[in-house]
Order: C-alpha cells, then sequence, then structure tokens
C-alpha cells in the first residue's frame, strides 16, 4: 500500500521520534511504502535532520520537511494547513496514493481534502481530544471571542473527521467510548481502534546492569544509600509538578534518605525553584537531560518512577508513553487516577487504584503500599508492558487497520 502521512508534528521533534518514525519503519517493514509530510522546527531540525535522513534512507521511505511557522497565532496555522494542502496535492498527483494517514486535527483537515478531491482513503490518527486540550491546557482562551469560534469549528470538524474517515485510531478505550456517546447526526461511526503511546521493548528492557547503574548515579551525583524518585520527560503544560514535589516531600518521611531525579529537558532552576517553594531542599532534586538512547539505559536507577498528570476532560483520550517505558524498564511506578486508561493498568498490575487524593492525606495513604510496590518483580511490570504497550503489537495493528481499508476499496 502506498501511503501519504500527514503530520503537524516534526520527525526531528522527541514526539516524532519516539511516536512518528517506530511505527512508520514498522509498517514500511511489512512492505507498504511511504511518503512523510511534517513540519519542523528549525533548531530541532538543524540538531537532527542528518540523522533522520539516514532512518529514511535506510528503510525507502520518502520524506517532505517544511518549516513549522510559529507566529502569528491561528494565521501561522492557516499559513502551515495551506502548504501542508498544497504539499499534499502535488505529491499525490505523482505518486497515486492509496492512503493518506493523518496524525491529529490539522493533518486531518488535509486528510478530508484529499478524500473529497481525490476519493484518497483517510485513516484519522486523533490522538486525543486537541481542541478540548487547547482549551484545558490554558493555550486557548475561551473569553476571546475568535478564540471561541476556532473552538467551535475544532469541535464541529471533529464529528466531520470521525464521519468521514474510513477507520479512526484512538489512544484510549476510556477515549473510544466517550466517542461513542457522541451525537454524529445520524451518520455511523467507522471502526474505531484503540493504540495507546506504545513504546520500543528492544529500547525500554529489564537488563538491570549493576556497573552502569552505579556509573550513572556518580553522574547525576546520587548517594549509593539514596532511594530514587524518577521523573522522566517534559514537565510541560500538563504534568503537576507541585503535586509531585508534594508527593515526594511526603516520601521523605518514609525514606529519608530519598533523591528526586528529573531526566527532563525543562530547565533545571525552574524545577529547583517550584521544589523551594513546596517546602523541598533543593539539594535533593537533580536535574538531567539526556538524548533518548541514553535515557534507556539511565532511567534504571530508579527505584520509583512517578507522574501526575490533570485528571481533565481531554485526558480522556491521553496516554503517557511514559508509563510504558517505565514499566518496560521493569520500573515500579506512582501515578493519580482519571487519565485515559492509567487506572486500568494500574488496578490490573498492583490490583489497588491509582491515587485519587492528591493530597498529604492521599500520599500519606499510599505509601503504605510502597514496599509492596517498589518489590514487584520487573519481569511481572515488563510483561504488563508488553501487553498493553508494545511498539511491535501497535504496528501489527496499524497493519490490521491498513489492510480492512484495502479489502473494502
Amino acid at each position: 500500500m502506498k501511503v501519504l502521512y500527514l503530520s503537524y508534528d516534526g520527525l526531528t521533534d522527541p514526539l516524532g521520534g519516539s511516536q512518528v518514525l517506530p511505527y512508520v519503519i514498522g509498517l514500511a517493514a511489512a512492505g507498504n511504502h511511504f511518503h512523510i509530510i511534517s513540519f519542523e522546527k528549525e533548531d530541532a531540525y538543524r540538531r537532527r535532520k542528518a540523522d533522520v535522513d539516514k532512518l529514511m534512507n535506510e528503510h525507502g521511505i520518502g520524506w517532505t520537511p517544511l518549516t513549522y511557522t510559529k507566529w502569528p497565532p491561528v494565521l501561522s496555522t492557516l499559513w502551515d494547513l495551506h502548504r501542508m494542502k498544497q504539499t499534499a496535492y502535488e505529491i499525490h498527483k505523482r505518486q497515486l496514493f492509496d492512503l493518506v494517514h493523518c496524525r491529529s486535527y490539522i493533518a486531518a483537515l488535509a486528510g478530508v481534502e484529499m478524500k473529497r478531491r481525490f476519493g484518497v482513503p483517510f485513516l484519522f490518527d486523533m490522538r486525543g481530544f486537541w481542541a478540548d486540550e487547547r482549551v484545558e491546557g490554558g493555550i486557548w482562551n475561551l473569553k476571546n471571542p475568535a478564540i471561541k469560534r476556532v473552538y467551535k469549528y475544532f469541535k464541529k470538524k471533529e464529528k466531520e473527521f470521525i464521519t468521514t474517515a474510513d477507520a479512526v485510531v484512538s489512544l484510549t478505550e476510556n477515549g473510544r467510548q466517550e466517542m461513542l456517546q457522541w451525537s454524529l447526526a445520524g451518520a455511523a461511526f467507522p471502526p474505531i481502534q484503540v493504540i495507546p503511546c506504545c513504546a520500543d521493548m528492544d529500547l525500554f528492557n529489564n537488563h538491570h546492569d549493576r556497573e552502569a547503574s552505579r556509573a550513572w548515579r556518580n553522574r547525576f551525583g546520587l548517594p549509593d544509600d539514596a532511594f530514587v524518585l524518577g521523573y522522566l520527560g517534559s514537565v510541560g503544560t500538563w504534568y503537576m509538578l507541585p503535586e509531585m514535589l508534594d508527593f515526594f516531600r511526603e516520601l521523605l518521611t518514609t525514606k529519608p534518605h530519598a533523591r528526586f531525579l528529573f531526566i527532563t529537558p525543562d530547565p533545571p532552576e525552574m524545577i529547583k525553584d517550584m521544589a523551594q517553594q513546596r517546602g523541598v531542599d533543593a539539594s535533593r532534586i537533580h536535574v538531567a537531560f539526556l538524548p533518548r538512547q541514553e535515557v534507556a539505559s539511565a532511567i534504571h536507577v530508579f527505584d520509583l518512577g512517578i507522574f501526575f498528570i490533570r485528571p481533565c476532560y481531554s485526558k480522556k483520550a491521553s496516554s503517557p508513553t511514559k508509563m510504558g517505558e517505565l514499566l518496560a524498564s521493569g520500573i515500579p511506578i506512582v501515578c493519580n487516577a482519571g487519565v485515559g486508561d492509567v487506572d486500568l493498568v494500574y488496578r490490573e498490575l498492583f490490583e489497588s487504584p491509582a491515587i485519587t487524593d492528591l493530597s498529604k492525606h492521599g500520599f500519606a495513604k499510599w505509601m503504605r503500599t510502597i514496599d509492596t510496590v517498589c518489590a514487584f518483580p520487573g519481569e511481572r511490570l515488563r510483561e504488563t508492558a508488553v501487553r498493553h504497550f508494545s511498539l511491535e503489537t501497535g504496528v501489527k495493528k496499524y497493519r490490521e487497520i491498513y489492510q480492512a481499508i484495502a479489502n473494502r476499496r
């Protein structure tokens, strides 16, 4: 199958490297022929262009990188959308694609036009409730009449994407069930497949090298006897840094030698300043940024991984990549309920709910289970990750979607 893959995320961004390229490479290995149009941020593109070019050449994948336009808001996105559509039309006229695979909403606007104009089947890979995420994340202020119109436009388009698509991919079962409650004005739902944010089980594994872990502890300045609470990834809009620091403060009453390690691109000063505001000694906070290939080894210094995500409406459709990566590495986790399918997986694994009360009382209650959680065998943690978050399984599900669309066609 010849597939045009449209992404408003860049392949040279960390997100593109973990949540676009591995899938496309796996699908290309299965005999599909891809051409990707992506939007690249200048700094990341300069740093990683050569690496991505090499991967494209090795796997026979075509790539048209376009420059992401940041300013002014809304108008810049409209300009990028116009460029995406025009580029897609031109490439399709030369290659005659069998499918347009659209990652999220901006790409879906182009995908709908491709289907209407050329009759190309359209896969809506929705990646979450995008318009609601922008409102709940504080990016869009609905008190602004212009922004409110944009929001309403995308909420209307959201249903159009679903009714026009030949298939839909949801990151979570929670999100899928929510969509099935929506009124589509008499239109039928297409097949909706759940494929979470998967993890590379070869890269993230539970082969624990004690010498390597000792070397990483030395590099991070962690004492040999420290219990290490670990956070992986950007703090960003959705991750609840103050509450995670409050949890760490409570952890110190149980594990007085604990340290909190952040492996993140975020500024150390921002995290340490917030720690002091929450009554945490900043000397117990360690912050480092590592390339993705080093992260998989470095996180084995974690005794417990943590992520708290704001549990709001849009997060029904959210799948945190770090959950699969930590579990695949045999690292136990603590997290909060109310986000995607996180609580479902957590309950299945630990036979107890994820945290619902993000207060001192709720944290103290969870601390009664910490020794049980941290004693979980790494193999059991990894087995759960493989069952829910395996990249191999994710690629297989995409292949099945492609084949079903080809068969219907």
